[in-house]
Formats: structure tokens, C-alpha cells, sequence
């Protein structure tokens, strides 16, 4: 009975200590996600500035304007093709680089810092200089397209090319992290696997596709979510580099959002578009969260 109790008071004194130490972690969680989230939802049934203490109640009206309104639905298809794109570029090309570190071994290590750099860059540092690279007058592809004599190019001013030029210099800043995910990845298959194909006649190309990708691919589907719920919610270096245009060529779920609280000080609808965003990430990312399970049950059953 005395041991029972030392055991029983024992756990009741971790539990006090875990719970000490968790506590600090709820409080934040609370002050800075979860009543944000609730206030969001609070603040998208008024009709309000901003500003002033003169908060308008008016019910679902600005859901019912955010589901009619084509502007904020065209953002969020810019979204999914920054997502698309961002899974088919970033996650293979930072596969590649990780692939050829990994064989390289010690050699590749100038390589490792090298294409790490843009990841260390801030969003914001990086708008500026691709701004820069990139302006119709004296950037970088206007110089050679004018040396070659096609005259001064301008892909983020032009609304055919703004949206796919953003997309590429994303990849640019965000290909680094999915490289450091995979060699964190590889980390996981043993050596001898390596070793025992290689003595079976496997090519390095065999080896990657046959062995490497599918031992690698929980990870992957992994770093696609990771991608996925980044891509949705992006804002800082796409503000930067063209603001939402031009038009609305680039304009996302984040920068409309924008515009509508601190631009147009109209609080209360973009509460509402935050509040819309709030669902739809959740919803996309339950639904690709469904899709992988359910593949990965079947792989199992098979």
C-alpha cells in the first residue's frame, strides 16, 4: 500500500511539473492564436474602420458579399497555382540538390552553404533585390535581352508573366528548406541499403528512383502539406515585389486582405476575408491530410 502510494503521489508531482512547464506554451497558444482566431470571427459581423469605437452590427451580410465576391475567389486561384507550382518546383529541385549532396558526401559541403543562402535572406530583403534584378529599366534579363536587341523586358509589370515570375523567385528563397528536409530525410535510409544495391549493379540513377524516392516518400507527402498550408497563406515577398499587381495579376488571399483592413480601412470585411482564408486552408489541407492517409491505408492493405 505505502508503494502504490509513493507511485501514486510521484505521478501526481510530474504531472504538476508538466504542467507548470506546459503552461506558459497555453498561455501564448491563447493570447496569440486562438483568441485572434475567435476575435477574427467576433469582428467579421460588424461593419467597422478599424479606428474608431463605432462598430456597426451587421450579422452574415459580409460573408454572404465575400461568397459573391469574384475578387477575393480570383486570389484564391492565384494561391492554388502558386501551391501547384511551389510542390512541382521547390520539393523535386530540393530532392535533386539533397540527392547530390548526399552522394557528393564531404565534397558537396561548399554546395550545402552556398544553396542554403536564400533561406537565410529575409522575404522582405529579397523583394527588394529582385526588384531591382528584374525592373524593366537596367535589370538583369533587360540587360541580355538587350544585348541580344529584343529591347527592355518587364515580367513583374506585364499581368501575363507577373504571377509565374513570383512563383520562380519563391522557389528561388524556399527550394533550400525542402533541401535540408530531404538530406534530414536520407538520414533515415542506412548505409547499407546504398551499399548492398550498389554491389547488386545498381546505377546511381537506379538506386535514386527505385530505392532513395520510395523510402523517401512519407517524408515527401510531408513536405507537400508543408508546402501546401506555406503557399496558401504567403503574403510578405509577393507585397514586395508587385504589391498584388499589377492589376491583380499576383493578387493573393493575404494581400487582399490587406488592402481591405489597413488600405481601405474597411476592418470588418477583412476580418471576413481572414476569416475565409482561416477555412479554406483548414479545409484544403483536411481534405490533402484524407487523400494521403487513405493512400497510405492502401499501400498498407496491398
Amino acid at each position: 500500500m505505502k508503494r502504490k502510494s509513493t507511485l501514486s503521489n510521484r505521478k501526481r508531482q510530474t504531472n504538476i511539473a508538466a504542467l507548470v512547464f506546459m503552461l506558459p506554451a497555453f498561455i501564448i497558444l491563447i493570447a496569440f492564436v486562438f483568441y485572434p482566431i475567435i476575435d477574427t470571427f467576433r469582428i467579421s459581423s460588424y461593419e467597422w474602420n478599424g479606428i474608431s469605437s463605432n462598430m456597426v452590427y451587421v450579422g452574415l451580410n459580409n460573408w454572404k458579399k465575400l461568397i459573391n465576391d469574384k475578387s477575393f475567389w480570383f486570389a484564391f486561384r492565384n494561391n492554388l497555382t502558386v501551391v501547384i507550382f511551389s510542390i512541382l518546383l521547390q520539393i523535386p529541385i530540393g530532392l535533386l540538390m539533397a540527392t547530390f549532396i548526399e552522394f557528393k558526401k564531404r565534397r558537396a559541403n561548399f554546395y550545402k552553404v552556398l544553396w542554403f543562402i536564400p533561406l537565410l535572406m529575409s522575404s522582405v530583403a529579397i523583394g527588394f533585390l529582385f526588384n531591382y534584378a528584374l525592373a524593366a529599366q537596367g535589370g538583369i534579363v533587360s540587360y541580355f535581352s538587350n544585348l541580344l536587341g529584343r529591347g527592355n523586358v518587364d515580367l513583374l509589370g506585364n499581368p501575363d508573366t507577373a504571377l509565374m515570375t513570383v512563383i520562380l523567385v519563391i522557389a528561388w528563397q524556399f527550394t533550400p528548406l525542402y533541401m535540408v528536409y530531404s538530406l534530414a530525410a536520407y538520414t533515415n535510409i542506412s548505409v547499407e541499403v546504398y551499399e548492398a544495391s550498389i554491389i547488386d549493379g545498381a546505377t546511381k540513377a537506379q538506386y535514386f528512383f527505385r530505392i532513395a524516392v520510395p523510402l523517401l516518400s512519407p517524408f515527401l507527402k510531408n513536405a507537400a502539406i508543408l508546402s501546401m498550408v506555406g503557399s496558401l497563406k504567403y503574403f510578405d515577398l509577393i507585397y514586395v515585389l508587385t504589391g498584388g499587381g499589377p492589376g491583380t495579376s499576383t493578387e493573393l488571399m493575404a494581400t487582399y486582405m490587406y488592402k481591405k483592413s489597413f488600405a481601405e480601412f474597411n476592418m470588418g470585411y477583412g476580418s471576413t476575408v481572414a476569416g475565409g482564408m482561416f477555412i479554406l486552408i483548414s479545409l484544403v489541407s483536411l481534405i490533402t491530410l484524407k487523400i494521403l492517409q487513405g493512400n497510405k491505408e492502401a499501400q498498407h492493405e496491398n
